[in-house]
């Protein structure tokens, strides 16, 4: 627990205090402000305050605002060292950011919320959207994950799909995306079927190495009890005790989309994700993911989950590139809607 003292100074304008933060003694202050200060940089450079650090106390002078707020983060720091979480310049940046959009949940609590435990490591939340969409898969039996590059759509709930079938929740995990081109026609590429179909399902397998023992993947999709395919294998079938994932549903048509969803049987889960700022369908053709979100939006059971670019996890150029092409796209469309057509096309054919 962090103990604070406040002295406020009423005489300024806008109203300036001062907080003491006491950290236990048995928290080590390395710990929570990192080698060389790394930690303790990191939040003065996100405080318009002084701050100094004497012992195991720690003096915030500034805005009232700006106090509080440096001492609900200390707080949130203090628990994750409690936790056995080794504080990083990441996961500072993510407590302070949960603090400042007044949200119910704890960066703590967030932070601290394990998906799946497998070869070592732990599978966590790292925002509170990524959090919510978590959450949002408990809960309802059709879940789409709506949201640029690097949010975690996919890997969250691959890693949910590996936990329910370790919990036999469910019998067998079945992944799917649509073979869609994206600069290159499968006829072009060589190989036989199987092989021109792989390059668009790799993203998946990697992944699932990443949460499954490599060795018992072969065993495991030998058995059907973890299938990888692409969405036109799902026609005419009914998947029973299921875990379902479509990923890059954007580049559905709106009738694959129909088609996919009616898959379902009982006890299955279905989770949906895909980014509708990246859809490589030919021709200006309708994207799925667009459609399914006015036809559905309100029935039980169904629910849709938005990231953007604050619950990006990759590199931090990741989060700016994605908001630039934000801005982008809505200077286009105030100029009458260029994004969505010859521009977007234009777009893909240079995009990785």
């Amino acid at each position: 627990m962090v103990e604070s003292t406040r002295s406020a100074r009423k005489s300024q304008t806008p109203p300036r205090s001062q907080i003491k933060i006491v950290v236990p003694d048995d928290h080590s202050m390395v710990g929570l402000l990192g080698s060389s200060d790394e930690l303790l940089h990191v939040v003065e450079q996100a405080f318009n305050s002084d701050i100094h650090v004497r012992g195991n106390e720690i003096t915030v002078t500034g805005p009232e605002e700006e106090t509080e707020l440096a001492t609900k983060l200390f707080a949130e720091l203090v628990d994750l060292l409690k936790s056995g979480t080794q504080l990083t310049p990441d996961a500072v940046e993510r407590s302070l950011a949960m603090l400042r959009t007044d949200g119910i949940e704890r960066p703590a609590d967030v932070l601290t919320f394990d998906i799946l435990s497998s070869r070592g490591r732990t599978i966590r939340p790292k925002t509170l959207n990524q959090k919510r969409y978590v959450d949002a898969i408990d809960k309802h039996t059709v879940v789409f994950g709506i949201g640029p590059a690097g949010t975690g759509k996919t890997y969250l709930a691959m890693a949910k799909a590996v936990k329910a079938l370790q919990d036999k929740q469910v019998n067998r995990i079945i992944l799917t995306r649509p073979a869609v081109e994206a600069g290159e026609r499968l006829g072009f590429l060589p190989g036989t079927l199987y092989e021109k179909i792989d390059p668009y399902l790799r993203p998946l397998y990697d992944a699932l190495h990443d949460m499954v023992d490599p060795d018992s993947i072969p065993r495991l999709m030998a058995a059907g009890t973890i299938e990888v395919a692409p969405l036109a294998y799902m026609r005419g079938r009914t998947l029973n005790d299921s875990f379902i994932i479509l990923d890059e549903a954007q580049n559905t048509s709106p009738e694959q989309m129909k088609m996919f969803l009616t898959r379902l049987g009982f006890g299955s889960k279905v989770v949906v994700t895909g980014d509708v700022t990246q859809v490589d369908l030919p021709g200006g053709q309708q994207s799925g993911l667009r459609v399914v979100q006015g036809i559905l939006d309100g029935i039980g059971g169904i629910h849709f989950c938005h990231l953007n670019s604050k619950d990006v996890v990759r590199h931090k150029l990741v989060t700016d590139i994605v908001d630039a092409y934000s801005r982008h796209d809505q200077t286009l469309q105030g100029q009458g809607g260029v994004a969505d057509g010859a521009d977007r096309g234009a777009r893909k054919r240079g995009r990785k």
